[in-house]
């Protein structure tokens, strides 16, 4: 199969309520030829794979899926890794959008999510639900008839009821067996079903039959709550946006807006696309995005996340971003995607399972066997400890310890603005030894102002002028303060091509002609521009806090601009957090070592200035030769240490290199999210590490309780379904863990 005879698709799969369900789709579709890359999230019920459809039809795909007794549908003829495709709503557009959307209603308004059911919610609705109801209808009836009847009749309805409901459970067993996956509950079930019937157990065959239907039911309705986060997310974002065209609004689908569009945001109203203001003043709720409680003044200018709510004034927002690029969307393709991302334990949990589950069917034919055999042992009495032991023998419960408790803590992150790329990610930062933090726009707030301008060789107004055109199109938080100064102060516009950023440096520019440059004073002074003068100026502005740069021509020093940038008001606290958890931190800064000083001095923490990018990365290498390193920043020159770093971590407000090079990112640009995203992975962890010991506990204490023969197969099933219910219950725990709660 060659790149240019495959496609990628998507699919969405219903039913998978555990790990090994998941598991089992997988293994069933990679091993049809012409399939690869095959990946299967259990929480967002997704099936992504790579076909070559001259091997193997798509509908081949579908219907090995439902053999194994899942719900598929298809989300698209043919995706797009680079696009996210948002839950389908209720759409009467046709293929190629043409529809005309004047019928459409306006969806704008702000029902929260949570108040809306869910998918599959309806237990009942379900084939596993009916399943419940007709293995609970066919029981009830043979007891009815034990007590009416004779013992033998009653016998005989005990085996009807166990035949009719363990045969569609017979056929996912047979389903996944020709797939290659003999070693499944469904299986197991089949034989200890079978197998009680055979020595005359009917009763509680019937009973157990019925007994792993609940629990499927439960461990169903489980998952189902584990995904109802991540469904809020999708329905953060209205369906319809009110467009404006030539000074009239339209409805029009949310996901048709295209950059650069104006659409209305009327009070009460979620807005439907990232954007900027340039109308209406406004308090926007924006904590379903960030988590932050308190409404936020959005003014011409400010930015807004779709899915907010405007709760006071009309706003007229420009489009900046598409719907699959918009934040919602990139937070729940991130959450999707981390699925992907597993973690060491779950990887080791997943192959100990493989050797785990043989191993129990090989005592289990031991069990069955040799005390008869060896010791003329009764062979009914240890057939049937060896079935009830084929029941607990099931890793569905250890299977789903880990993915369970990943699951609700990217859930419950992401409604805080605490984002992380997978159960990876989870793991490393819950060992993290030692945060790094970057200083403009990570520990500061990245907006510094202007607060000198000093000439050399020419005017204060000389100064700012050829500043701002060397600085113009730049998004650094020093070129936008200069440029902010400049056109406050009325300087003259100077024309300036071949802008480029020099890493480390400062940035270059032809400005009428002639070569120009905006840098550190190490830079000028690389380039013999520095003189006594100039550098008392320097060193005195730096001792007060201020950053320097200078600004000069091929052969001549213009002039001096400083600036100051503050930190942010939980800057400290954030560090004193870290330090209560046994976290060393450290600034790195490619700022000079007077004003790194000052500001490292009112944080607390230590610090490391004039670093260029590379000195950052290697400052990385040398904390990780020691401990486990998180690494924040927001910037481009950030990107080379984040991706040293064990863990990068990107401030919300950083640039898309910032954040898409980070492994996890934090929206509300609080430093104390450091801290709290640090709390919830260890608990995460914590929380693996209880799902381990419950599922492996119930598992040894019925095990030897099966062998001794205390316990029976209805108690075997109970320890099955009741140790993966358990499981499930305790990871949905995390959903209410509060990052922000200082132990």
């Amino acid at each position: 199969m060659t790149a240019s005879d495959s496609a990628t698709y998507e699919w969405t799969v219903s039913g998978m309520d555990c790990a090994s369900c998941a598991s089992k789709v997988r293994g069933a579709v990679e091993r049809l030829p012409g399939v690869r890359d095959v990946d299967v999230a259990l929480m967002t019920e997704r099936l992504r794979l790579t076909l070559d459809e001259g091997q193997t039809p798509r509908d081949q795909i579908e219907a090995t899926v439902k053999r194994l007794g899942y719900g598929i549908t298809t989300k698209g003829s043919s995706f797009d890794r680079k696009r996210f495709v948002l839950p389908a709503g209720d759409r009467s557009l046709s293929p190629d959008g043409a529809q005309d959307a004047a019928g459409l209603e306006p969806d704008t308004g702000w029902t929260e999510p949570e108040s809306q059911p869910a998918p599959g919610s309806r237990w009942y609705r379900t084939a596993k639900g009916r399943l419940v109801i007709g293995t609970g209808l066919l029981l009830a009836a043979a007891w009815a008839v034990k007590l009416l009847a004779s013992q033998e009749v009653a016998t005989w309805a005990f085996v009807l009821a166990t035949l009719i409901g363990v045969a569609p459970i017979a056929r996912r067993a047979v389903a996944s067996a020709r797939a290659g996956m003999p070693f499944t509950i469904e299986m197991l079930m089949t034989i200890a079903a079978t197998g009680a019937l055979v020595i005359n157990a009917a009763e509680e065959a019937a009973l157990v039959v019925f007994l792993f239907a609940v629990g499927e039911v439960l461990e169903g309705v489980a998952a189902n709550k584990a995904r109802d986060g991540i469904r809020a997310l999708a329905r953060l974002v209205p369906k319809t946006a009110l467009l404006e065209i030539d000074g009239r609004t339209q409805v029009i689908p949310a996901d048709q807006l295209q950059v650069e569009q104006i659409v209305l945001v009327r009070p009460g109203d979620r807005v439907p696309a990232d954007g900027e203001v340039i109308e209406g003043t406004s308090g926007v709720d924006e904590s379903a995005v960030t988590g932050e409680s308190v409404p936020k003044l959005k003014e011409p200018g400010s930015p807004v996340f779709a899915g907010s709510i405007n709760s006071e004034a009309a706003l007229r927002v420009r489009v900046t971003k598409s719907a699959e690029d918009n934040t919602i969307a990139r937070i729940i393709r991130l959450v999707e995607e981390a699925e992907s991302a597993r973690a060491p334990t779950e990887r080791f949990i997943d192959r100990f399972s493989r050797v785990y589950m043989p191993a129990v069917v090989g005592i289990a034919v031991l069990v069955a066997i040799v005390p008869p055999l060896a010791f003329a042992q009764a062979w009914d009495t240890w057939i049937y400890r060896a079935l009830a032991l084929l029941l607990i023998g099931c890793p569905c419960a250890l299977v789903i310890s880990v993915p369970a408790s990943i699951a609700s803590a990217l859930s419950s992150g992401a409604r805080r603005g605490l984002l992380m790329k997978g159960g990876a990610v989870i793991e490393a930062a819950a060992a993290i030894t030692h945060v790094a933090f970057d200083k403009t726009g990570t520990l500061t707030h990245g907006r510094p102002r202007v607060t000198d301008a000093v000439p050399i060789s020419g005017s204060e107004t000389e100064v700012l002028a050829l500043a701002a055109a060397v600085e113009a199109g730049s998004s650094h938080p020093l070129a936008e303060a200069i440029l902010s100064r400049a056109e406050a102060a009325g300087t003259p516009s100077l024309a300036a091509t071949a802008a480029r950023a020099l890493p480390g440096k400062g940035a270059e520019a032809v400005v009428e002609g002639e070569s120009a440059w905006v840098g550190s004073p190490r830079f000028a002074e690389e380039r013999g521009l520095l003189d006594d003068r100039a550098r008392r100026a320097v060193v005195g502005m730096e001792d007060e806090g201020k950053t320097v740069v200078a600004v000069f021509r091929r052969s001549q020093l213009v002039g001096l601009v400083a600036l100051r940038d503050e930190p942010r008001e939980d800057a400290a606290h954030a560090v004193q957090q870290l330090e209560a958890l046994g976290i060393a931190s450290v600034m790195l800064t490619g700022d000079n070592r007077r004003t790194a000083a000052a500001i490292s001095a009112g944080l607390g923490i230590e610090h490391r200035a004039e670093l260029m990018p590379e000195d950052k990365v290697a400052a990385i290498r040398e904390m990780t030769a020691t401990g486990h390193v998180m690494m924040v920043g927001d910037g481009i020159n950030d990107a080379p240490a984040l991706a040293t770093a064990h863990i990068g971590v990107a401030m919300g407000s950083g640039t898309d290199v910032a954040l898409e090079t980070a492994d996890a990112a934090i929206l509300r640009n609080r430093v104390t999210d450091v801290a709290g995203k640090i709390r919830l992975a260890r608990a995460a962890m914590a929380n693996i590490r209880q799902n381990v010991a419950i599922a492996l506990g119930l598992k040894a204490v019925f095990l030897v309780t099966t062998i001794l023969g205390i316990t029976g197969l209805w108690i075997a099933i109970l320890a099955d379904t009741g140790a993966t219910v358990l499981v499930t219950l305790n990871a949905l725990r995390l959903l209410a863990f509060d990052p922000e709660r200082e132990a």
